[in-house]
């Protein structure tokens, strides 16, 4: 009776229970994937290169008109909880992280937008305006600096300091916000490409004869770039690996490599990355 009937109810049984679990796990990295598709379509919609593509502007109106797509997003990014982001493979947790801090800049803009001219206008001369807690994210209400310092740089978990090129404070002198989200897929290309980006805009980075002209973002994070990344322990090795990006000739190129080179770090303009 049982290799008759029983066998092949238990082997039914065993298949319905492969296909339902096969079905789940496919809506589950569906949903994953579709995650950030609102949050990239008005980032192709509303932000525009400038500068041969070295920046970028926001059209912070249009955003504003269309709020109720971006607070949808919002609220999708709060819907996750803490276990679901912890089973995440690092990209796609890195690449989560980076859209929350990009989207809820904009969404802390748009509380005053027209009516101001900086990101800093929204601090007061006690705090910061990244330190308001106001993003519920990953079961708790955080800070932006939650989530740059703590969620992502504080974790010890991704060291790459290429993440500054990929997370915008909404200012001129910021790494341009990039027109599209990031994704696990595509993170370590996108990051690749943002580093480039930043470090071959000649308004911000650039070498002249033996001194190197840089953005004040490697004197507040200089230690970010001295981790081992690609097996840079020194700014000066980091900066090596982009060479060409930086326009080096080998003169200079020799006289970083031995630290000789002069860092003069520039002035960073806080004015608002707005589109006019």
């Amino acid at each position: 009776m049982f290799n008759t009937t029983v066998k092949p109810l238990l082997l039914s049984a065993t298949l319905l229970a492969t296909a339902l679990a096969t079905s789940l796990a496919s809506q589950a990295q569906s949903t994953t994937n579709n995650l950030h598709d609102s949050w990239n379509a008005l980032l192709n919609k509303h932000v525009v290169a400038i500068n041969h593509n070295h920046s970028t502007e926001v059209d912070y109106a249009a955003i504003k008109r269309e709020h109720a797509q971006l607070k949808t997003y919002l609220d999708s990014l709060s819907a996750v909880t803490q276990n679901e982001f912890d089973a995440w493979e690092k990209p796609k947790q890195l690449a989560f992280l980076i859209n929350a801090y990009n989207a809820w800049t904009v969404e802390l803009i748009l509380t005053k937008y027209p009516n101001l001219k900086s990101i800093k206008d929204l601090g007061s001369f006690f705090s910061s305006p990244w330190s308001k807690e106001f993003v519920p994210l990953l079961g708790k209400t955080r800070s932006l600096d939650d989530i740059e310092h703590g969620l992502i740089r504080g974790s010890g978990k991704y060291n790459d300091p290429r993440i500054h090129f990929a997370v915008n404070c909404a200012s001129i002198g910021c790494p341009a916000l990039r027109g599209e989200a990031f994704t696990a897929t595509e993170l370590e290309s996108q990051l690749q490409q943002q580093t480039v980006r930043f470090l071959s805009d000649t308004t911000r980075n650039m070498a002249q004869e033996n001194t190197l002209n840089i953005s004040s973002i490697f004197k507040w994070y200089g230690d970010d770039f001295e981790q081992g990344f690609n097996g840079a322990n020194t700014l000066q090795q980091f900066f090596l690996q982009y060479s060409d990006a930086l326009k080096l000739v080998p003169a200079q190129q020799k006289a970083l490599r031995n630290n000789d080179m002069k860092v003069k770090f520039l002035d960073y303009s806080w004015d608002l990355n707005a589109r006019q």
